[in-house]
């Protein structure tokens, strides 16, 4: 099997994802537009030559239907006989359209993929397309009680023993880690400035990030507590009562979630450019990193968040690599619980890990973050000249996703 070389990688800064925030007034077709040109500028390449273009989008629906990625395709201006697919595995799909891509290259059947993905919640909020938790199937509810991503993360905080203090520690971290990152720099070799059509700055820093302290964080209300006591309709017990039903031992969740220790609602796009050694070489094209192995893992669904444990060591079995061989990894923080419970069970360093922040400083545009999270550690090991990252998701449905990757 062949290798599948990372060119380049760039992303949006993330916009609030709010009527107000900076990049509500862009349509996401556009907003992805502006990260596959470039991708394309950045690195010269002709269009022509791209194989397809794979694009994550969780809630295809509204703006964001019509296959996005193909609409972006057209909306960047590509020439007709671009082409472009757009998938969904929850939030996962970023770093999923990433490891297809790599996948292809690797198969022989691709040379050259744009991956990536985009998601305006501002503008397509979650659950715009109103499929709820299972998409409303009595079958698949009595099978799997799921219940919403918020009471999965203070499920696991209530079995793993996190109190709300660690988690809103862990928060206060990753703001800091960020706020270094922001003052030296760290995160501009990546982030593309976005325009309107006129070509006016509409945003070239992430928007999300905010002063954080423990006091401030302390006297948050919590976001789950009263959506866990909710009963939907045609059902006899709370999304509280569905969690225990499933963990017997636990006898409460305390509510430990808020709007400071979760993933903050924000816009954005990201897009890397992929190729076989083959291409590369014969367009002059230096190559970043290779993707070493993928892999994704599923695990009980109504916990749902904990599926990055076991992604993370089956690419590391695929890879024949210790979590010992990884230099960085990154975590997606769509909750604090989540990458608290994946560093513990996967015995990894906290100092090795997030190491400028996460989605709960930056915030969290679904589709759009997995290919964010590559290109921020890429950037960063060559940095710090270090060589291998290791970057892993929670999906819901109970799945999770992972990627290891190398500089070459």
């Amino acid at each position: 099997m062949g290798e599948a070389w990372i060119i380049d990688a760039v992303r949006t800064p993330r916009g609030r994802g709010k009527k107000d925030g900076a990049l509500a007034g862009l349509h996401p077709q556009e907003l992805m537009a502006r990260a596959l040109n470039a991708i394309k500028d950045r690195n010269h390449i002709d269009p022509r030559d791209v194989d397809d273009v794979v694009v994550g989008c969780v809630t295809a629906y509204g703006d964001q239907a019509m296959c996005i990625a193909r609409m972006s395709v057209l909306a960047a201006e590509w020439p007709n006989d671009s082409t472009g697919v757009t998938i969904n595995r929850f939030c996962g799909s970023g770093q999923q359209a990433v490891n297809f891509a790599a996948m292809g290259i690797k198969a022989g059947e691709q040379d050259l993929v744009v991956a990536g993905g985009v998601e305006s919640m501002s503008r397509v909020p979650m659950d715009a397309d109103r499929g709820g938790i299972d998409g409303h199937n009595p079958h698949l509810r009595q099978l799997h009680p799921l219940v919403p991503q918020g009471i999965s993360a203070d499920l696991i905080a209530a079995i793993e023993g996190f109190s709300r203090e660690d988690c809103d520690r862990f928060a206060l971290e990753s703001q800091r880690r960020y706020a270094r990152a922001h003052a030296e720099g760290r995160l501009k070799k990546s982030l593309i400035p976005v325009l309107d059509a006129g070509g006016r700055l509409l945003l070239d820093r992430d928007e999300h990030p905010r002063p954080t302290t423990m006091e401030g964080l302390g006297k948050l209300p919590s976001s789950f507590e009263q959506i866990g006591k909710y009963v939907q309709k045609g059902d006899t017990l709370s999304f509280d009562q569905k969690a225990q039903s499933r963990y017997t031992n636990v006898e409460s969740i305390p509510h430990v979630h808020h709007a400071g220790n979760s993933s903050g609602i924000v816009d954005g796009a990201s897009a890397l450019l992929l190729a076989s050694p083959e291409y590369a070489k014969a367009h002059g094209l230096k190559p970043r990193a290779r993707v070493v192995a993928t892999a994704t893992a599923g695990d009980e669904p109504i916990i749902m968040l904990t599926a990055p444990v076991p992604a993370s060591r089956r690419v590391l079995k695929k890879a024949g690599m210790t979590i010992r061989d990884i230099d960085l990894v990154e975590i997606n923080e769509a909750f604090a619980a989540v990458p608290l419970k994946v560093m513990r069970d996967c015995e990894m360093d906290p100092e090795t890990v997030n190491v400028n922040g996460g989605a709960i400083a930056l915030g969290h545009p679904l589709g759009a973050t997995g290919g964010m999270l590559i290109g921020t550690v890429l950037d960063e090991l060559e940095r710090q000249d270090k060589t291998t990252a290791l970057v892993t998701m929670c999906i819901g449905g109970g799945m999770g996703v992972a990627t290891i990757i190398e500089r070459v």
